[in-house]
């Protein structure tokens, strides 16, 4: 089981701090690295691969400094998002070259390219292909050795939606055989659907780490909205509205249904159904309409 370890990481250019204190770890499975463009993202992932020295602090992988280790290259792929490339070369030797930097050869390169399913394309040459296949080649590139870590730098950037369905597949593949894979992204339907944890930067700083839903839960300082639905909403409506844990509720004649505002999650949660049973009232729904990654997303930002 590969972990990567990140602590009290910070990274400057100049004047100008990129990443600021970071700290946190990296386990296995699939982690989204969510965050405004300019966050540090790829700075972090530069760090994480070795290619970037930490102005201060240390990233270890099980325990050893990746930086100016050239052993630790063995287990690690990346797949940066910059476009640069070898447009001479045909994929499949741009792949073959990755290998033999490895020690290896052709068969690892064209297991490599049929993993990602780039095999038809092989011997055309990188120049004609498009920003989809790109990022295709340079994921097998990634791949060819194996690695039990892989940092992806906005992998999905350029992919039509059946490329964005494989690659999804293959990483959560990755992930079940107990890889370590992040992968960052600004899109958050691709990191709801694929991660199974989070780490947030937001301006060089760790904002949050963990299930997106655990996070929300976490933000007290928040009030958190329900949809409810009733055998009785005007009733539960009087019957809640009169308790401190709730402060506001909306009647949704659209929906049907109760739109609540609770400023005391743990209070609220035990008050609902209590006060559902007191008054002989039925719930038929209760879902909170706030706690998907887009929201928890824009209270980090804006926090």
């Amino acid at each position: 089981m590969t972990t990567l370890s990140i602590d009290h990481v910070s990274r400057w250019f100049g004047n100008v701090v990129a990443v600021n204190d970071v700290t946190m770890t990296i386990g296995p499975g699939v982690t989204g690295l969510l965050g405004p463009n300019g966050a540090g993202k790829s700075t972090l992932i530069n760090m994480m691969g070795g290619f970037l020295a930490p102005s201060t602090g240390t990233v270890t992988l099980d325990g050893e400094q990746v930086w100016r280790n050239e052993q630790i290259y063995k287990h690690i792929g990346v797949v940066p998002e910059r476009e640069a490339m070898y447009d001479f070369l045909t994929g499949r030797e741009f792949v073959v070259a990755n290998a033999e930097l490895h020690g290896l050869g052709d068969k690892a390169a064209q297991k490599a390219l049929a993993t990602v399913e780039m095999e038809y394309a092989q011997d055309r040459k990188i120049s004609t292909y498009s920003k989809g296949m790109r990022q295709r080649v340079k994921m097998a590139s990634a791949l060819v050795h194996n690695p039990s870590l892989l940092l992806l730098d906005e992998p999905f950037n350029g992919m039509d939606p059946r490329q964005r369905m494989q690659l999804m597949d293959l990483l959560r593949k990755m992930g079940d055989e107990g890889r370590t894979v992040l992968f960052s992204s600004h899109i958050l339907e691709e990191v709801e659907q694929l991660a199974w944890h989070i780490e947030v930067v937001v301006a060089g700083r760790h904002a949050a780490s963990g299930d997106f839903r655990k996070i929300r839960r976490l933000m007290t300082d928040r009030p958190h909205r329900y949809l409810v639905r009733s055998s009785d909403d005007r009733a539960l409506a009087a019957a809640l509205i009169a308790d401190p844990s709730t402060s506001g509720i909306e009647v949704d004649l659209a929906e049907g249904a109760l739109r609540v505002q609770a400023v005391d999650f743990g209070r609220f949660t035990a008050l609902l159904p209590r006060v559902a049973r007191d008054h002989g009232i039925r719930l038929l729904t209760v879902s909170p309409s706030d706690e998907s990654l887009e929201s928890v997303f824009s209270y980090l930002v804006a926090a």
